[in-house]
């Protein structure tokens, strides 16, 4: 690999922080930030390239591969118009190499990059380059600012060090990337992988504390145990059968915060419908048509933190299938809420 000095590090995009009433319950808003980047599982990804050598195309599908493989419920595929594609990968090898958070992609306009590689993925750093940045738009942040990492950082070097070649960052990205804390209430958990496919190697002399990582921290590359657990915990291998869901008959659910529950939908008629939650319960309800063997988004609401439920307004067809996918953040001490399409 490439020795450790040369190697520059992604600078990530500003993250989309919810705007939550202060009256919310600390629990109520914990869940909701620490679920607000999530995809809801099972959703179908669809990514495109702009331009880019082939060698380089390739290292990116086999990254997506790789995480799919563990397994996890979201999908990934390749389309050849932007138009359709939520992710948008750029080789604009003068950009660096960076990222969106999770479904801050949604808010991209669909004539920009919402992720680009700026170096070469097909040796061993370049792989976890590319598992990496599609690691944020799975919703990861950078793993070094976990709060319950305990780093305390030689600031006045660390500042130094990424002003210099080959990241040239402003003070502003250093903070940005490296020393600011991510608020506890986004953090499952309260440990630090210092082997995180998410984590940066730092050069010795950064790192005040752990003293074991004042000769420098170099993660071993690609995915760790706790990655992979992290990532099947938010999105599990789906099953193949759903229950359908029946007009005018609402289901009941009984779930933890970040569950889901999914259900199929097979109209009797050709009209316009709504579909909605039941219950004081702060829930991300997302509707897809499926269109051979592929899910196509066709509309969604989230109603955390606000005094209303969930609600989709939308024509449905006859004799076409749909999935509804229902996660929650918080539903109070019952965990009790509903779905219903009528």
């Amino acid at each position: 690999m490439t020795e450790p000095a040369a190697r520059p590090h992604c600078d990530l995009k500003p993250r989309s922080v919810p705007m939550l009433r202060p009256d919310l319950a600390p629990n109520r808003a914990r869940l909701i930030r620490l679920l607000a980047s999530k995809w809801v599982n099972g959703t179908l990804l669809h990514y495109w390239f702009l331009d880019g050598p082939e060698p380089q195309r390739q290292a990116v599908r086999n990254a997506f591969k790789e995480w799919k493989d563990l397994p996890i419920g979201l999908e990934f595929t390749e389309v050849t118009d932007r138009s359709e594609a939520e992710v948008r990968i750029g080789f604009d090898q003068a950009d660096g190499s960076w990222s969106y958070v999770g479904r801050d992609v949604l808010g991209i306009a669909a004539t920009e990059l919402t992720m680009n590689f700026g170096w070469d993925l097909t040796d061993d750093y370049g792989h976890t380059t590319a598992l990496h940045e599609i690691g944020h738009t799975l919703g990861m942040p950078h793993e070094h600012q976990n709060p319950f990492a305990g780093i305390v950082w030689d600031e006045p070097k660390v500042y130094s060090y990424f002003e210099g070649s080959p990241n040239f960052w402003s003070a502003d990205q250093t903070t940005q990337n490296v020393l600011k804390k991510i608020d506890a209430s986004e953090v499952e958990g309260s440990s630090w992988d210092p082997d995180s496919v998410m984590e940066y190697w730092f050069p010795a002399g950064l790192i005040k504390e752990p003293a074991r990582f004042q000769g420098g921290l170099n993660p071993a590359g690609g995915l760790s145990g706790a990655d992979k657990e992290w990532v099947k915990k938010f999105y599990p291998a789906m099953g193949q059968s759903l229950p359908v869901l029946q007009p005018f008959q609402s289901a009941p659910l009984s779930l933890a915060a970040g569950s889901q529950a999914d259900f199929s939908i097979e109209p009797t008629e050709s009209r316009s419908y709504q579909l909605a939650t039941f219950g004081s319960a702060d829930t991300v309800l997302v509707l897809f048509e499926k269109v051979g063997e592929e899910l196509r988004f066709l509309a969604g609401d989230d109603d955390s933190g606000t005094d209303r439920n969930a609600t989709i307004s939308v024509k449905l067809f006859q004799g076409r299938n749909y999935v509804a996918r229902i996660r929650l953040y918080w539903a109070g001490a019952s965990g009790q809420t509903a779905v219903m399409y009528w």
